[in-house]
């Protein structure tokens, strides 16, 4: 049967879990190091460029979350079914999944068209970071079907172990945006000089780039989970089974969208320095988060497939090897941030004023990385277990019951020091909720399983 022969049923969980995740671990450096690179040659237009790029944030991380959310509420839905050995439903995933990315592109440049230009004038009156704002968000949102597109289809690639694939797909979008961040920006090899649009243009190039290597790389190797429109009618029970898992994870970067915006707004209090300084730190976090997003790629399949062939050993052997990598990177990065703050900062051409500031931020901030990597493996795990409501609790206490009124009484004192503590205390809370609802999924899923194979 093909579930006894999927080698996420089979191979030795840590050579599994390794195997799977460094092809994505590595995808993502790639990614987070274009994430910088595009600040990067932002910043030497000016710092309103930066911080215009940075006010964007919000509106990119919803669009990030609904692709993923989808794509994650698609791929656990996927490997499970791969794991019962259900095919047709493994079918009927892929092609709602893929229906459903397309519903998204939609809705985003709806947005795009009507509301982008409000949205930079809620958070600032400096005219021109709200042009260069407003230029490059339109651009990213109207043409957002290529990051649709490119997450759904890696996620079809990771959802049956085929994780090396998945990172050609990125490494290659990733690579597209750094060659012609510079190119278009600046306006080399006779392209005209676009400024932020320019930035703008290259993400999407690069992300386009990255849809059409999906596509056929899904379409010709990986025939565990085909693409088949024929006679194709939206699965409203297919799509409700997506997003049972998938719209908490929207829901939960929806969150994570609201608390950059109102933190932008309350640190722009301050002085736009202190927002490019937030942006900056968004930037190089990626180095460090970034890696633990690819081991999670690799851990939920394993997780969602096993659950549906009944192997509780192995989940629970995941689970805790991905908890000791994700802290043990987690670690690596919180030593980073505070060794070399400065030559962190200076890669954004960082003026004095926002040096002073952005060395003491990273270090305060940082302070939480360790405890996040607990958390972050623990969400994803909630995820690939169908209970992403849970992970949807832990979003909404960490950053809107805790971060944000933290953030708020600190900006009272008019120190802009005790902002950033808000985010350490924030984490501390996080992990105490994580603790508690991992072991509620180990008692309700796990142990009844075990029960059941006994």
């Amino acid at each position: 049967m093909q579930n006894e022969r999927n080698k996420m049923g089979v191979m030795p969980v840590n050579k599994l879990l390794v195997t799977m995740s460094l092809p994505m671990i590595i995808s993502m450096l790639v990614q987070a190091l274009y994430n910088v690179v595009d600040s990067v040659f932002v910043a030497r237009l000016s710092e309103d460029a930066l911080t215009s790029v940075s006010l964007a944030f919000p509106i990119q991380g919803l669009m990030i979350g609904v692709g993923i959310g989808t794509g994650v509420g698609m791929n656990a839905l996927l490997s499970r079914s791969l794991g019962e050995g259900n095919h047709e439903r493994v079918r009927k995933a892929a092609a709602n999944g893929v229906f459903l990315a397309g519903l998204s592109f939609i809705l985003f440049v709806i947005i795009g068209l009507s509301f982008i230009r409000p949205f930079f004038i809620t958070q600032t009156d400096n005219m021109d970071i709200v042009n260069m704002g407003t230029d490059y968000l339109t651009v990213c949102c109207c043409l957002s079907f290529g990051l649709f597109g490119q997450v759904i289809f890696e996620r079809l690639l990771q959802s049956t172990g085929k994780t090396n694939l998945a990172m050609i797909s990125q490494t290659a979008g990733a690579i597209t945006n750094i060659i012609f961040d510079p190119i278009l920006i600046f306006g080399y090899l006779g392209f005209p000089a676009m400024g932020v649009k320019g930035a703008a243009v290259a993400t999407v190039l690069g992300q386009i780039m990255g849809m059409c290597i999906g596509i056929y790389l899904a379409r010709n190797k990986n025939p565990e989970a085909p693409i088949d429109f024929r006679g194709f009618k939206p699965d409203w029970a297919i799509i409700k089974r997506i997003y049972a898992v998938g719209i908490p994870s929207i829901v939960m970067q929806c969150i994570g969208s609201v608390m950059t915006y109102c933190l932008n707004r309350i640190l722009i209090g301050f002085t736009t320095t202190a927002a490019a300084v937030f942006g900056a730190y968004f930037k190089l976090q990626s180095f460090v988060f970034m890696p633990v997003f690819g081991l999670n790629n690799g851990m939920v399949p394993i997780i969602a497939y096993n659950y549906g062939a009944r192997k509780p050993e192995r989940i629970t052997k995941v689970i805790k090897l991905s908890i000791v990598y994700a802290m043990s990177l987690m670690l690596a990065g919180t030593l980073l941030f505070h060794l070399i703050p400065d030559k962190l900062l200076l890669l954004f051409s960082a003026s004095d004023d926002m040096l002073q500031m952005g060395v003491i931020a990273l270090r305060i901030i940082s302070l939480h990385f360790t405890v996040a990597g607990f958390c972050i493996v623990s969400g994803s795990v909630f995820q690939a277990m169908g209970r992403g409501v849970y992970s949807l609790i832990v979003t909404i206490s960490r950053q809107l019951v805790v971060l944000l009124p933290v953030a708020y009484l600190m900006s009272l004192t008019g120190n802009l020091e005790m902002v950033w503590w808000s985010f350490p205390i924030a984490e501390v809370m996080s992990l105490i909720v994580n603790m508690i609802l991992i072991r509620q999924v180990y008692l309700k899923d796990i142990k009844p399983l075990r029960a059941e194979v006994a």
